[in-house]
């Protein structure tokens, strides 16, 4: 009769994934999500027979097609083949003005907790003045002051983009450093520089990591605001932001200009975001 039983178990139904193991699958495959597209862009970047400035007025607002996967623009230039090329300047300007504002507010969060009150009080002044005006419109300000071009649009958005960071690793490097093995460091001798690179610093950039990629994310919806304003990157470079601003006038009769365009936006802010979710969620449970 064992041996019966133990025949047909194959037979049982199979138990059904929990939550908690579909919540752990999900959260995994999020840290996958962003190397998966960069592979599949690449790729694409090398396959695309097009120029993302090559001309045809022959083909002008085409329809998506087989050979034009998301159609053609008002100067007959392959969607896709711009919309891949436009992800160039979107993410990667938009790494490059994290990364810098990352360090410099880095910097200055560190110099403000352990140098003095005095470089705590002018630092954070200074900090707090920037955070009176909204992020995107000083940034506009700046850049409508300087003229539009990309290089005036990368430093007004890093000169609008430290602040949250100087916040972030003062407030927690103060509390660290009335942490015991802190202060026996200093009580042993150690030089602040030391201090700082040794047990301050390892344990700001856990935090510093999810506030940096949640900060890229909102890097390339900023790029992507002020190339659509004139601002940003300028044509007939491809750009997410400016692609939307051509496509605006056209935006009844070929949809597909502002359509891919903005998908692109969103999937990459998308995955960003998810990645920096997964992140956190990690650092909180160690």
């Amino acid at each position: 009769m064992t041996s019966i039983e133990t025949g047909h178990d194959h037979l049982q139904p199979q138990s059904k994934p929990s939550r908690t193991t579909i919540n752990r699958r999900f959260k995994r495959s999020t840290l996958l999500m962003p190397l998966a597209v960069a592979a599949i862009w690449c790729s694409a970047l090398m396959l695309t027979p097009y120029d993302p400035n090559a001309t045809n007025f022959l083909l002008r607002l085409s329809p998506p097609s087989s050979e034009h996967w998301f159609g053609t623009d008002q100067l007959g230039r392959d969607v896709a083949t711009r919309v891949l090329y436009g992800g160039l300047w979107s993410i990667g300007l938009a790494l490059v003005i994290t990364s810098v504002g990352a360090v410099i507010g880095t910097i200055i969060g560190l110099t403000a907790g352990h140098f003095g009150r005095a470089a705590d009080v002018v630092l954070m002044r200074v900090s707090d003045s920037f955070f009176a005006f909204p992020e995107l419109i000083a940034a506009v300000t700046i850049a409508g002051l300087l003229g539009p071009s990309t290089s005036n649009m990368v430093f007004a958005l890093i000169a609008v983009s430290w602040m949250k960071y100087a916040r972030l690793v003062r407030s927690l490097s103060v509390s660290i450093s009335n942490k015991d093995y802190v202060l026996q460091a200093r009580l042993n001798g150690l030089p602040p520089a030391l201090i700082l690179s040794r047990h301050i610093l390892p344990n700001v950039l856990p935090n510093l990591l999810v506030l940096w990629t949640n900060g890229w994310s909102r890097s390339i919806l900023s790029i992507s605001g002020l190339s659509f304003l004139g601002f940003g990157v300028q044509p007939p470079n491809a750009e997410w932001g400016a692609m939307l601003l051509d496509g605006k006038t056209y935006m009844q009769t070929a949809p597909h200009l502002m359509i891919f365009p903005g998908l692109a936006i969103l999937f990459a802010v998308l995955a960003i975001n998810l990645t920096g979710d997964r992140l956190r969620d990690r650092l909180d449970g160690r």
